[in-house]
């Protein structure tokens, strides 16, 4: 039986060579899935402009169970399709299509720069519908309560801070953000030279999109950054992107705590999902249905946000029925 599977083999492997050429599946063999997301997270990742969400995502595709565990060999559409079915069990569609996404990615990668010669299967896989566009719009209870939320505490006598300290640049952070529409990032990235109060611009020579971009400020914008420390390192906010998430999640925490003390104090029935699902990249959201309601049209409303399709902006302006209602008279 031994001897009919090696010549089956061997008779397979002649035709192979005649035909398309030899491919050494050798590689393919000895590397797992996991060895290979592990090493792209080390050395490609680490270059990329959004290298932070692209870890995160690898570490997420690291956490299955099987996928990862499977050598490159054995990563099939059937594979990937049952990884799809767990993931789908625990977050949207949209999640999983993004992490699909870097999946690919690493396949093709290790494919052409790292001689593992596996066929990518993601084609042949099946992808989850595209969620609904967000429209998550901040009510003004909501503001009110967060803002409340991100005020620093007072320090102590020795000059330490109380518990529940708060981070303090995530106040004027959340502000601008409502005020301009920027992205996190932008604002992360965001640099005191590219910044002219007098002009009230600031600039972002490197975008999402590539697209450099000036943002008009507006006067309250402008106040808030009149206001703010500047730091050695140059950067507007020195802080980052994971401990903006934290403290972001915070805050939410306790302004829901204090709406719901403040609703029992006063014999009120609180607001349903009050602060429920509200994630940072709703402000840019906010902000831009905002910015929608002062601007004359569409191309300036996109000169601003920095979206290149401006049917994308579909997805942030939608402004309430009863605003439209009382333009209409």
């Amino acid at each position: 039986m031994y001897r009919e599977d090696a010549e089956k083999w061997a008779r397979a492997l002649e035709r192979e060579l005649e035909t398309a050429g030899f491919v050494d599946r050798r590689e393919a063999e000895k590397n797992t899935l996991r060895s290979v997301l592990m090493r792209y997270e080390r050395e490609v990742t680490p270059g990329k402009k959004s290298a932070v969400i692209e870890a995160i995502k690898i570490q997420v595709l690291l956490r299955d169970s099987v996928l990862p565990n499977l050598k490159m060999s054995a990563i099939t559409s059937a594979a990937i399709a049952a990884w799809r079915d767990r993931r789908l069990a625990e977050v949207t569609g949209g999640t999983v299509n993004r992490e699909i996404d870097v999946l690919s990615t690493v396949l093709n990668h290790a494919r052409r720069e790292w001689g593992i010669h596996v066929e990518n299967p993601i084609p042949y896989v099946k992808r989850p519908e595209k969620s609904k566009a967000r429209d998550r719009r901040l009510d003004p209870d909501e503001e009110t309560y967060l803002m409340v939320a991100l005020e620093e505490t007072p320090r102590r006598k020795d000059g330490t801070l109380a518990s529940g300290a708060r981070n303090p640049w995530l106040a004027p952070l959340i502000k601008l953000a409502l005020e301009t529409a920027m992205r996190r990032g932008e604002l992360l990235a965001l640099e005191w030279q590219h910044v002219d109060l007098k002009r009230r611009t600031a600039h972002l020579p490197d975008t999402k999109n590539g697209d450099p971009r000036t943002v008009p400020l507006s006067t309250r914008a402008t106040e808030i950054l009149m206001i703010m420390p500047r730091t050695l390192s140059g950067r507007v906010f020195p802080i980052s992107a994971v401990a903006v998430q934290l403290g972001f999640g915070r805050a939410i925490k306790r302004a829901k705590a204090k709406y719901l003390q403040d609703c029992k104090e006063a014999g009120r029935k609180p607001k349903m999902k009050f602060l429920d699902d509200l994630h940072f990249h709703d402000l840019r959201h906010e902000a831009a249905s905002r910015l929608a309601d002062k601007l004359s049209n569409v191309l300036e409303l996109s000169a601003v946000t920095g979206h290149r399709d401006v049917r994308m902006l579909k997805r942030y302006y939608h402004p309430r029925a009863e605003d439209l209602a009382k333009k209409l008279g």
